[in-house]
């Protein structure tokens, strides 16, 4: 996935609870030709099959710190 000026960034140790309503709204808001790259604390493992399910596609990264980068896209 190439670096597009259309990303947004959801950065979700920045959400005080579960960010899974978060990031479903993010989702949700997402234009087609836009991408959503979420920053988490861990492997979201379990928004995977959520994401295959609503029709996204996405690219994870473990960068410093044990941080995620979790690119996200209409399929």
């Amino acid at each position: 996935m190439a670096t597009k000026s259309t990303d947004r960034t959801l950065d979700v140790r920045e959400i005080d609870g579960p960010p899974f309503d978060d990031i479903v709204a993010a989702l949700e808001d997402l234009e087609a030709e836009h991408r959503l790259r979420l920053i988490a604390p861990f492997e979201p493992e379990p928004l995977y099959e959520v994401l295959d399910d609503r029709g996204f596609t996405h690219e994870s990264e473990e960068r410093e710190g044990g941080v995620w980068h979790v690119l996200i896209e209409h399929a």
